[in-house]
């Protein structure tokens, strides 16, 4: 017995190792991960939630990265976006298989989960008002699930594919108009994916009444919280 046990033990290296460089996420995880969004009953109207594929390392490539929910009765395809977003498929039919969410490269490589982001808004036009709520809005969704730890809301950040044109400026409710500086940058803090042309709207640089426009819809907002 003693024998058995010192073989199990070294085989659990290899089989974490094993886990690591799998090519499939089991879906029940998966769908642990987004439900708490789902069951969150504080004001959200601003948020959505996403389920995310992201290079673990610079080195990792996201293009042409394929992302699929394999079950007994269903095989669909789950397209992610310029971020590595998709919608997730809530599905008893798929829990209850035991399903699995297979990539088309090694799940080792990738980070993945649910991942909150703000909305955007067709139109462009964004109230002051809305981003200082939505902001405050993901970071009460975050400390809910533990994630925030001591920090505030000090601004937004839209992103743009890194040759995009796009502008983004605001206007104060006096008529004044500011033009926000791009920049080269990650979309969301902690991506190791710096490419992104970005645009960051700090809150306490100007003031509190107005709107930021945007000349066309942005990747994705994220909240700066410092």
């Amino acid at each position: 017995m003693f024998k058995i046990l010192l073989l199990c033990l070294a085989l659990l290296p290899a089989l974490a190792h094993a886990q690591e460089d799998s090519d499939w996420i089991e879906y029940r995880e998966a769908y642990r991960q987004m439900i708490w969004f789902e069951k969150y009953g504080k004001p959200k109207q601003f948020l959505q939630n996403h389920f995310r594929i992201r290079p673990r390392d610079k080195s990792v490539a996201a293009d042409g990265l394929r992302l699929t929910l394999h079950s007994k009765s269903t095989q669909l395809a789950l397209p992610l976006d310029a971020l590595g977003r998709a919608v997730f498929p809530f599905s008893k039919a798929a829990y209850d298989d035991n399903a699995e969410l297979t990539l088309n490269r090694k799940a080792g490589q990738y980070k993945y989960g649910a991942w909150v982001s703000i909305v955007t808004r067709p139109d462009g036009v964004y109230s002051a008002a809305d981003l200082r709520i939505a902001c405050e809005q993901l970071l009460a969704y975050l400390r809910y699930s533990s994630e925030a730890g001591g920090k505030s809301c000090a601004g937004v950040q839209f992103s743009y594919p890194r040759n995009d044109t796009a502008q983004v400026q605001f206007h104060a409710t006096g008529g004044a108009v500011s033009a926000l500086a791009a920049k080269e940058g990650p979309a969301f803090v902690g991506d190791v994916v710096a490419s992104f042309r970005v645009f960051v709207y700090r809150f306490a640089a100007l003031p509190e009444n107005g709107q930021v426009v945007t000349s066309s819809t942005p990747l994705a907002i994220a909240a700066l919280l410092e």
